[in-house]
């Protein structure tokens, strides 16, 4: 069979979490609810940290930011789910997919650039708490969001240039998952795919690893810092402005980790596929709680909104 290009290609099929048809609808009503919680969730983080003065800090700066790339992200996939298992419907359409397979990447790669971003405010706020202020400056927040906005944009749109190039010879362009995942639609071509495969890796390695290098070395400065003040109640007040940033690095750096792992280990699609529910759905739920419930600042600015909502209504 000859290849065909891209150009002959209507759509690929979605194959979802699972053929089990009576499991669909229990599907529909577990990511409808995860999805409302996602939104809903970031929403009141961002809503509470603009209508409250003394949350415009740069570390609630970053939060809002990341607020609004976890709902982005959340809606890359999650509606398309919810459409097509209402409309018992798999297929999506090649630039839908292509468009998605870049939103992922984008939104993904500003989530992982702005986790390093929180993580340096920390460090400065931490071990040079009296040039907070000079350091951390409107204009340097600023520019770290647009830098890491930049860099995800060019990532994203370097794989969807390089997916373009490919060609497919299967007349049922299957992906065993719930979205458009790059690896996958690779995984479908039937022309070369060395320089994709190495693209991901090297991309992977250098706007992936040097985040998580900044990450880390933030983090063994704060703990070097926090471990020569000599108040105990300093100690954990350091480390409390830490908590809930740190818990939330862990939860994403976890599950990417771990799909990666499970990719590795199991020749299972549908098994990977659950798994990726791990890094594109549940990370992006679980921010707001994670920082509304550590943080007494944001749960104050929270009660606050929350009060003040029946009266704006």
């Amino acid at each position: 069979m000859e290849p065909r290009n891209h150009t002959d290609i209507s759509e690929f099929l979605l194959l979802g979490l699972t053929y089990d048809s009576e499991l669909q609808p229990f599907l529909f009503c577990l990511f409808l609810s995860m999805y409302l919680v996602t939104i809903l969730g970031n929403l009141l983080i961002i809503l509470a940290i603009s209508s409250d003065f003394h949350l415009h800090t740069p570390m609630y700066f970053f939060l809002s930011n990341l607020s609004f790339t976890d709902i982005c992200l959340s809606t890359t996939t999650i509606p398309k789910m919810l459409v097509n298992i209402q409309a018992q419907n798999q297929s999506i359409t090649y630039i839908g997919c292509l468009t998605q397979v870049g939103f992922v990447l984008a939104f993904g790669g500003f989530e992982n650039f702005l986790l390093a971003a929180m993580a340096y405010d920390r460090y400065v706020a931490i071990c040079h708490p009296l040039r907070y202020t000079v350091i951390m400056n409107p204009q340097l927040c600023v520019l770290l969001i647009l830098l890491s906005l930049f860099f995800s944009l060019v990532v994203a749109l370097l794989h969807s240039l390089m997916v373009l190039r490919l060609s497919f010879c299967k007349e049922e362009m299957e992906i065993p998952h719930f979205f458009c995942e790059l690896a996958q639609v690779i995984k479908l071509s039937c022309s070369d795919t060395l320089i994709n495969n190495i693209l991901i890796y090297f991309v992977a390695s250098l706007f992936g690893g040097i985040p998580l290098s900044g990450t880390i070395f933030s983090y063994t400065q704060i703990v070097y810092s926090v471990l020569r003040m000599p108040s105990v109640g300093r100690n954990l007040k350091a480390f409390s402005t830490c908590g809930s940033h740190l818990s939330v690095v862990s939860l994403f750096y976890g599950t990417v980790v771990g799909v990666y792992i499970g990719s590795v280990v199991t020749d299972s699609s549908k098994k990977t596929a659950v798994a990726s529910v791990m890094y594109v759905v549940v990370p992006q739920m679980m921010n707001p709680f994670i920082y509304s419930l550590r943080n007494r600042d944001m749960k104050g600015a929270l009660r606050k909104l929350i009060s003040e909502m029946p009266s704006l209504l």
